[in-house]
């Protein structure tokens, strides 16, 4: 459904409409129903439980009332707390009624309408959602289905992969700096193939003089191993003989980075998967394909727009996919006085920081990118602020990520370039 208005949505609830407003527990929910002017039908909170058989009591109440009311359409509200309603909304959904979602923000506002008490409990806030309902302030909820789920999916785990593999990395980083602070003047990453290689096997400096640097070189020629040379290690070797790394406990320290090396090859290669995945899966994506093209755009970059967005033809405008990110600009402004316009960080933080990120990679790879970054911020009529061009930026990938996935163009730098307005030159 695509009524993004408030008086559309005022206008869609009719006389024919049962709402029924839900507050949605871990193992029990609450149910009240009213009518679209806010008369309540129930008598009191109908309870509940998150299981199939709950699910359908749920419906045998909502469907008494309704043919008892004379009602012939349901729309079911709800808060969108974790994922307590995914199974709920589901089954919702697949009798037929109408879902919505209600911001929780809006329902913490609202509390004291009423009663003038702040206070929070299972009959009250049914009654709180219901009244939000009726005046418009709602959502209905996007559910992927099909390859948008599938993406969905492997974007939260690639995402579960990737802050572990960061963490690991951390800890690896901290056992270095303890056994052998050295080893980062030979690597700049503390995850090289060429050191991770010579520490699997010989994990403290002593051991690393011990090997020397003719076995440090066999071992890299065994693996195969490229940008292993005579010069690295002699570097490696030496800064083994100057540690200053601790000593003590040599048999535990050698256990914990056999363990930190298994875990981090292991999320490596998860990470490596869910990317493949993604890869395969993006290419169902109509005109997907298309964004992969384009300089300093990546699988992952392409693969979390695609999981936030979903099917992009329920978004009339670009702008709804901004405001989604929480990337739309909220004004401060009364009377003369005119403040600061900010973003108003509402929406999928998922999206917001991957289209930033985004932005970051195409300015540092794409010369097209590079100089709208250089032009917000060096122009004369309201510079830019580093952080405020990139915001910039992304609003303006969102718009060629929806222009290229709704009509099929291909992505052209010099158009793009042309589309940026510049005040400056229209003057002279």
């Amino acid at each position: 459904m695509k009524y993004n208005k408030q008086n559309e949505k005022i206008e869609m609830i009719t006389e024919d409409f049962l709402i029924v407003a839900i507050d949605v527990g871990s193992t029990t929910h609450y149910a009240r129903a009213f009518d679209y002017r806010g008369i309540e039908y129930s008598k009191k909170a109908f309870s509940f439980k998150n299981t199939d058989q709950g699910f359908k009591t749920f419906k045998s109440w909502a469907c008494a009332i309704a043919v008892q009311n004379k009602k012939k359409i349901f729309l079911v509200g709800m808060e969108p707390t974790g994922h307590y309603w995914f199974n709920l909304g589901k089954f919702v959904q697949n009798s037929g009624m109408i879902l919505a979602h209600v911001n929780p923000a809006a329902v913490k506002k609202s509390k004291e309408l009423d009663d003038n008490d702040p206070s929070k409990n299972d009959r009250k806030d049914p009654k709180v959602i219901a009244g939000l309902l009726k005046d418009g302030r709602y959502s209905f909820p996007y559910m992927p289905e099909g390859v948008y789920a599938k993406i969905r999916d492997i974007s939260y785990l690639r995402d579960d992969a990737q802050k572990s593999l960061i963490r690991i990395k951390n800890r690896l980083a901290r056992w270095l700096s303890i056994y052998f602070p050295e080893y980062k003047e030979v690597y700049g990453q503390i995850d090289a193939k060429t050191g991770m290689l010579i520490l699997e096997e010989y994990p403290l400096p002593k051991d690393i003089v011990t090997l020397g640097v003719e076995g440090v070189i066999k071992i890299w020629k065994s693996h195969k191993a490229r940008g292993a040379g005579q010069r690295r290690a002699e570097k490696l070797v030496n800064a083994a003989k100057r540690s200053v790394g601790r000593t003590e406990s040599d048999e535990i320290a050698r256990i914990e980075l056999k363990v930190l090396l298994k875990d981090l090859k292991e999320y490596q290669q998860r990470v490596q998967v869910y990317e493949n995945l993604a890869f395969e899966a993006l290419l169902e994506v109509p005109n997907a394909e298309k964004l992969l093209n384009i300089c300093g755009v990546g699988v992952v970059s392409v693969m979390r727009f695609v999981a936030e967005v979903g099917d992009i033809s329920r978004f009339n405008n670009a702008k709804e996919i901004q405001k989604l990110a929480g990337l739309s600009i909220k004004t401060n402004s009364s009377g003369k006085h005119e403040g600061v316009g900010k973003i108003t960080y509402r929406g999928r933080k998922r999206l917001r920081y991957g289209m930033y990120e985004l932005a970051i990679s195409l300015v540092s790879r794409n010369k097209a990118f590079k100089s709208i970054h250089q032009y917000f911020t060096t122009r004369q009529n309201n510079p830019l602020k580093g952080m405020q061009s990139m915001v910039a930026i992304s609003c303006k990938v969102i718009r060629i990520f929806f222009g290229i996935l709704v009509n099929g163009y291909e992505f052209d730098e010099n158009k793009m370039l042309q589309d940026i307005v510049r005040p400056e030159a229209t003057i002279a």
